[in-house]
């Protein structure tokens, strides 16, 4: 695992899979079938992201609850986390437009 994380890489994929699906029934199927094609992608984006949030954790813009963002090459969303003294914590991975604050009641207590 690259990053101590409330979710692993696995997770954060499989929540933007269901989020991507909210959007099918606007969208024609062969465009649907092409995002999800590209969100199986997205393994290697989210690995980096993380790996350059592990390596630089004070270099994310700060966000709500002393969290931290970076964002994620290419797609249109953000990867959530907050940096501790063993790592840094994920939380989400977040659509630059829709939800994005949907994530923020994972951090109470935290």
């Amino acid at each position: 695992m690259i990053a101590k994380g409330v979710f692993t890489i696995s997770a954060l994929l499989a929540e933007l899979e269901q989020q991507a699906c909210t959007l099918l029934p606007e969208a024609r199927a062969q465009l649907a079938e092409v995002f999800l094609e590209s969100l199986h992608g997205l393994t290697k984006v989210i690995e980096d992201a993380a790996a350059r949030a592990l390596a630089f954790p004070l270099s994310g813009t700060p966000s709500a609850s002393y969290t931290r963002r970076v964002f994620l090459k290419g797609f249109p969303f953000s990867l959530f986390y907050r940096p501790e003294d063993s790592g840094i914590v994920i939380f989400a991975t977040a659509h630059h437009a829709r939800k994005p604050r949907y994530w923020v009641g994972r951090i109470r207590g935290r």
